[in-house]
């Protein structure tokens, strides 16, 4: 008797031909989504060093603003975006100099928010997805092994006669779609769990340089 995956779809009743290839959509879909975020991260990660480390190097600031907008693009990464809101709010406010600090300060506060928000929420674009994908996989599996359970115990009783040639097909066609459901489940939360990590230590940076950066900008002020 032969049990290959391919054998066994071609057996199986359509609703668990369904349950399968559901499956094997949702976890190529979930791999493309983790391999996308996973070099979007990275890149997000190396960026965000390297603006660090030219931001800390005791460069003038202005120079460096002036720097990043010579190249008139939007910057690279979530520190270098915050920035720039930043200190373009900043100059905004050097031309109202009586302005109490406390108002500049909150000012300040507003643009770098504002800013790293967006940064933050398009990292988690996505994670939804990978997220619902880890949730449903192993039920839409069970969904799968339940019916194909069923349909071999109703062709036992139908037979009147059971052997393990009779019911091992029945079986392994049930137990695969939950074994599919699980191929697809544990990457997508392991992935999941990884890229939350990820996206909470860049807002962790973020909220660090923020609170350097205002301190910074109300001495110059």
């Amino acid at each position: 008797m032969e049990f290959s995956f391919l054998h066994l779809f071609a057996q199986a009743s359509w609703l668990v031909k369904l349950v399968m290839v559901s499956l094997v959509i949702l976890s190529l879909a979930s791999w493309t989504q983790i391999f996308t975020k996973t070099m979007s991260l990275a890149s997000e990660s190396r960026s965000n060093k390297v603006f660090e480390s030219n931001f800390w190097n005791g460069g003038d600031l202005f120079a460096l603003y002036q720097r990043l907008n010579n190249h008139h693009r939007r910057g690279e990464c979530t520190l270098e975006r915050t920035f720039e809101a930043a200190f373009k709010e900043f100059m905004k406010q050097k031309q109202y100099p009586l302005k109490d600090s406390s108002q500049v300060l909150g000012s300040l506060e507003r643009a770098m928010r504002a800013s790293s928000q967006r940064d933050l929420d398009s990292m988690e674009s996505g994670l939804s997805f990978i997220a619902t994908v880890g949730s449903i996989s192993p039920y839409i599996g069970l969904l799968g092994t339940v019916w194909g359970i069923m349909n071999a115990f109703s062709g036992l009783a139908m037979a009147g006669q059971a052997t393990l040639s009779q019911v091992a097909p029945g079986i392994a066609e049930a137990l695969v779609t939950t074994a599919i459901g699980l191929f697809a489940a544990i990457p997508a939360v392991i992935a999941y769990n990884r890229f939350n990590r990820q996206i909470e230590k860049v807002a962790n940076q973020c909220d660090a340089f923020s609170d350097e950066l205002s301190n910074i900008l109300l001495r110059q002020s």
